[in-house]
């Protein structure tokens, strides 16, 4: 009953296998560090320029001479800096003004919190939940996989063969008491596997790290809560006992969806602060960038001299402009990262929202 690559017909519980997304894609989009994905376009910009401007029959030289298109270049750049960077600063403020706010709805964030907290506490049978967010959702993987441990345990060994109850006058299928034992068994050993691995991957991480949320993503809990309630529900042949255990597994999964949830939102705040911070260690170069170039790039003579066979002035101008698109080049890469986590996260609950991780329709009316 493995769906490592959803060929059952079930998504997949890793996240990165759960889409027709590449891995490689996947990897620049999530796993890549953000300076270095800024980077490599910039680079392609840089070198794109002095290989245009080389292959151009008129030289920049020329160009200058004749009219100013570097002034009019900087100053578009130094009009897209200014706007572009006071923009992402005021939306960030949006989206982080839930920080801010009167002390009855800070108590009232507060004990919301506790009170999951508790809830939390109650399920593992601990005094008090973890308080660190990797070992928080690593308890809680832990008590998934103990819980799902339980479930195969309380379905009795079959010494017999299994056999089909067919009636001629029925289309559907009587599943026996062992096939549902064998579902039961299967499912309970796939989640407890995956469990295992999350709980595996979130020992010692840091929260600010993508491995913390990475590894979350990675426990498809809402897929789980929906085959729980179905085997739940589908087969009267089960125990009170297997019934109860079931329950119990489902109670963990569902409060490890909020507890995702709201992991992902502290994460997704924590990026929108480094964004922040690098938007404006990125927008001070370039505005003396593309100033520099508006009163010093006015003349032919303004960097005289070639290197390596290419002009120097086209070479200023390649890094002039590289320099002044590097926080667009910043802001492209977290958001690549935040939009890509948000889309594949858009629903709380078992609900499937990508066809295309399954690869037949799912049975839900037996």
């Amino acid at each position: 009953m493995s769906n490592e690559g959803g060929s059952s017909g079930e998504p997949s519980d890793r996240m990165r296998e759960r889409g027709s997304t590449s891995r490689a894609k996947l990897a620049v989009y999530l796993r890549a560090d953000r300076w270095v994905v800024a980077a490599v376009p910039l680079a392609v910009i840089f070198v794109s320029i002095v290989v245009l401007g080389t292959l151009d029959s008129t030289t920049l030289r020329s160009a200058v001479e004749a009219s100013d298109p570097i002034e009019t270049l900087a100053q578009g750049l130094l009009t897209a800096i200014v706007t572009g960077v006071t923009l992402v600063v005021t939306i960030n403020q949006l989206v982080l003004s839930r920080e801010l706010g009167p002390l009855g709805d800070q108590r009232e964030r507060m004990e919301g919190s506790m009170a999951f907290r508790d809830d939390v506490a109650d399920l593992l049978d601990v005094p008090v939940a973890p308080p660190e967010p990797s070992a928080f959702m690593r308890a809680l993987a832990e008590n998934i996989a103990s819980r799902a441990r339980t479930v195969g345990d309380t379905v009795p060994d079959s010494d017999t063969d299994s056999t089909d109850s067919t009636d001629s006058t029925d289309s559907h299928r009587v599943e026996t008491a062992d096939d549902a034992a064998t579902r039961v068994c299967e499912f309970a050993s796939e989640v407890a596997e995956n469990a295992d691995d999350v709980a595996a991957r979130l020992d010692g991480r840091q929260f600010g790290s993508f491995d913390v949320l990475s590894a979350a993503l990675d426990l498809n809990y809402s897929w789980k809560i929906y085959q729980a309630t179905r085997l739940r529900a589908s087969h009267d042949g089960l125990s009170s006992e297997t019934k109860a255990a079931l329950d119990d597994l489902r109670d963990a999964l569902e409060l490890f969806g909020p507890a995702r949830e709201h992991v992902k939102t502290l994460y997704f705040r924590w990026e929108l602060v480094d964004l922040s911070r690098a938007m404006f260690y990125t927008a001070v170069p370039a505005l003396v960038a593309s100033i520099g170039a508006i009163l010093f790039l006015d003349t032919p003579g303004s960097a005289p001299g070639t290197t390596l066979g290419v002009s120097n002035l086209l070479l200023v101008v390649a890094a002039v402009t590289t320099i002044s698109l590097a926080p667009f080049a910043v802001l492209a890469a977290y958001v690549l990262r935040i939009a890509t986590v948000a889309k594949r996260t858009l629903s709380i609950g078992p609900f499937v929202l990508r066809s295309e991780t399954r690869t037949e329709d799912i049975d839900w009316e037996s």
